[in-house]
């Protein structure tokens, strides 16, 4: 298999695995890693020391050797290393073969001793067998021509380093053991929030329910969240948003069907009427024609009026720059056209007053707003809109003096069909305030109403 087949299937195989298993495989191996690193290291050092003692008792052998036997032939001088509580044995070793006695000695002779017996090397250490067992041997200068081998048995060294390397593999091997248990409890108390994150997004995809949360852990004392906290605390804040606006289409939809139905109910009473025209009077007729017309058009303003408030935003390529200075005095002037018995009185700020948005949009709001005031106007007192530029911004206002807003109407003045006492027997569908802070949002400003000074409403927009 080629190894970009290898490298596919283990992609393969880590997406199958749980997030958790993964992570607990991670900490198990880079901890693992670290333990065998670690006691290769020390098991490195453990045998480099117990060999650098023994070479140094075989270089102060070599030392004594020498002293006491200065001058020596080519042959053994001492050969009890057969013994492991002997001293170390010695040979004399010639550079000339040659000269080596008729008897061999204890100890191995190579190319190198001759080397060294001939100044031609440097001393050096190596490890022999001497009668099956092992040790450990110095080949140093001794005198002209000659060489000085020593040696000693080497088990109590080779011994300690079987035991230290014994006891730190039991330490890796623990070392391994302990990592997978930390990792497997790291990946559990660490995914934990992930976990129930995961079980309460498929608890809602199955129940539909955004009613759920997920619980979060208390603060610590430092009082910080780590990262998987302050996730939980975001998907609870979404589920929050998530959970608005299905209530808000639920109760949008349970509105609209229980203000749609009285309007349809009359269309279809004088839809059936008119199709009874041969038994009318003319007179009847065409009442119940005016009828029909007129309940048309609420019903299609109703309709307009919703698929409009069904936008949550405004479409980006329809922004330009608008003058709020022009749009005041053509909002004004339409109002008056459409409200020709209402007085309008307008002030707009010196210079170009220029926002960023879509010109139908703020038309519609300024129109809805000036409707309003209009309708609970009285007779003979004025509706007065002013634009002006404050320190926050631009900000238009639309008073009236008619009744005012009652201050327990007054939280619920922008909810959609929500009509106070005293509007209920005006006209309107009751959606044109709730479309007007839409649309005020939507352009990043703010839309209040609040008791006017003298009496009367104040509606202040500002951008």
């Amino acid at each position: 298999m080629s190894g970009s087949g290898r490298r596919g299937l283990g992609a393969a195989w880590r997406r199958r695995r749980p997030l958790r298993t993964r992570l607990a495989l991670a900490v198990t191996a880079a901890v693992a890693f670290v333990a065998v690193v670690v006691c290769a290291a020390a098991f490195l050092v453990v045998r480099s020391a117990l060999y650098r003692q023994l070479d140094l008792s075989l270089t102060q052998s070599a030392r004594l050797a020498a002293q006491r036997n200065p001058g020596e032939a080519p042959g053994t001088l001492a050969g009890e290393c057969r013994f492991l509580a002997a001293p170390a044995c010695a040979e004399v070793v010639a550079a000339d073969p040659a000269k080596d006695p008729r008897a061999p000695g204890l100890l191995p002779v190579d190319p190198a001793a001759r080397e060294v017996a001939d100044a031609a090397r440097a001393p050096y250490y190596t490890n022999i067998t001497v009668a099956g067992h092992p040790a450990r041997m110095l080949t140093t200068d001794y005198a002209e021509g000659r060489a000085l081998q020593v040696a000693l048995r080497a088990d109590t060294v080779e011994s300690g380093i079987a035991e230290a390397a014994r006891w730190l593999v039991l330490t890796a091997a623990a070392g391994v053991l302990l990592a997978a248990v930390l990792g497997y409890w790291v990946s559990r108390t660490g995914l934990a929030p992930v976990t129930r994150l995961t079980a309460t997004a498929e608890r809602i995809a199955a129940t539909r329910d955004p009613r759920h949360r997920i619980e979060l852990p208390p603060p610590g004392p430092s009082g910080r969240e780590d990262e998987i906290t302050r996730l939980a605390g975001s998907f609870n804040t979404m589920l929050g948003e998530l959970e608005q606006s299905v209530t808000a289409q639920r109760r949008l939809v349970a509105d609209a069907s229980h203000e749609l139905r009285t309007p349809l109910t009359a269309l279809r009473t004088n839809a059936e009427l008119l199709a009874k025209a041969d038994r009318l009077t003319v007179a009847q007729r065409e009442r119940a024609s005016a009828a029909l017309g007129r309940q048309l058009r609420e019903v299609t303003g109703l309709v307009n009026d919703l698929i409009e408030l069904a936008r949550d935003e405004e479409p980006t390529p329809l922004v330009e720059q608008v003058r709020l200075d022009a749009l005041v005095r053509h909002g004004v002037d339409a109002a008056r056209a459409h409200w020709p018995a209402v007085e309008f009185r307008v002030r707009v700020a010196r210079g170009a007053v220029v926002v960023p948005g879509v010109p139908a949009r703020l038309s519609r709001l300024l129109s809805n707003l000036l409707d309003n005031a209009a309708k609970f106007s009285p007779a003979g007192l004025p509706v007065e809109v002013e634009l002006a530029v404050v320190g926050t911004g631009p900000e238009v206002t639309v008073r009236d003096h008619g009744p005012g807003i009652a201050e327990q109407d007054l939280p619920y003045v922008f909810d959609r069909f929500y009509r106070a006492g005293a509007a209920r027997a005006l006209p309107g569908s009751g959606l044109g305030l709730a479309m007007a802070r839409q649309i005020a949002r939507a352009h990043g400003a703010e839309l209040v109403a609040e008791p006017a000074p003298g009496g009367g409403a104040l509606f202040r927009l500002t951008f």
